[in-house]
């Protein structure tokens, strides 16, 4: 038995990635193909994931467009054939999509059952689609991304004088995502897929910054006393996407500057 470090790398992988768009999800792209992974990314719109692969591949990195409607299973079961049929197998999955649902607590309940076509019933289907082709295949890695939101309940202190705001159902998503993971984890086990969940902190977006009161209230709230950088999520993505990580499934990374800790 070798007691050499484990690789980081994932060169020679086939990595999925369920939105790639956002903040999170631009970053993410960066450090799995840049981590040496063959990425298929797919969203809504292929022409925004051209747009994104174009970039990367411009870098030398491999990065594939595909275009898929996360609230349909067929189309999800498509998606997943057609990664099979290209690139002869899959070895890791990021669940980063999100849809926006409700704007407050007293929202219209049709956009709460509007966010579970995506952020439950796609993410089921998804993960279950993924999870059920790695088994076949024996072996495989599934990253879901949930949020601190689904750890602890909302904190009004964050908003105060701010126009920013928070609603129920990502809280509900978020913390379903949890704890179903552990569910999977268990489930795939035995078929050598892992299964785990990562849950940011709030992250600074230096295009678009957050009000500078939230700013405040955050800091004060973090153990750290800030918001995090898109990089320092994508480290724990990659560490569980790599072999680095291998006798780790069920487990929730909280990346969240030390905020549910105190």
């Amino acid at each position: 038995m070798s007691d050499a470090i484990p690789s980081f790398s994932l060169k020679g992988k086939v990595i999925v990635q369920c939105g790639g768009s956002g903040l999170l999800g631009r970053g993410l792209v960066t450090a799995i193909a840049g981590s040496g992974a063959t990425l298929v990314l797919t969203s809504r719109e292929k022409a925004r994931g051209e747009k994104i692969s174009a970039e990367e591949n411009a870098l030398g990195r491999s990065v594939f467009a595909e275009e898929t409607d996360l609230d349909s299973e067929p189309a999800i079961l498509a998606l997943r054939d057609k990664v099979l049929k290209d690139h002869g197998r899959i070895d890791g999955m990021v669940f980063n999509a999100v849809r926006r649902g409700m704007s407050s607590w007293s929202a219209d309940l049709s956009q709460w059952a509007q966010s579970m076509g995506t952020n439950a019933t796609g993410f089921f289907a998804t993960m279950r689609g993924f999870g059920d082709a790695m088994a076949k295949q024996g072996s495989g890695s599934i990253v879901n991304i949930a949020s601190m939101y689904g750890l602890v309940g909302q904190n009004p202190y964050l908003y105060e004088g701010t126009p920013m705001g928070t609603a129920p159902d990502y809280f509900f998503h978020k913390a379903g995502m949890i704890n179903v993971t552990r569910f999977a984890a268990t489930y795939y086990g035995g078929k050598k897929v892992r299964v785990n969940v990562v849950s940011p902190g709030g992250i600074y977006n230096p295009d678009k910054p957050q009000h500078p009161v939230f700013l405040e209230h955050f800091s004060k709230m973090t153990a750290l006393g800030r918001m995090a950088e898109v990089r320092e999520i994508c480290g724990a993505v990659v560490f569980l996407l790599s072999d680095a990580s291998t006798y780790v499934t069920g487990t929730n990374i909280s990346v969240d500057g030390g905020y549910t800790s105190r």
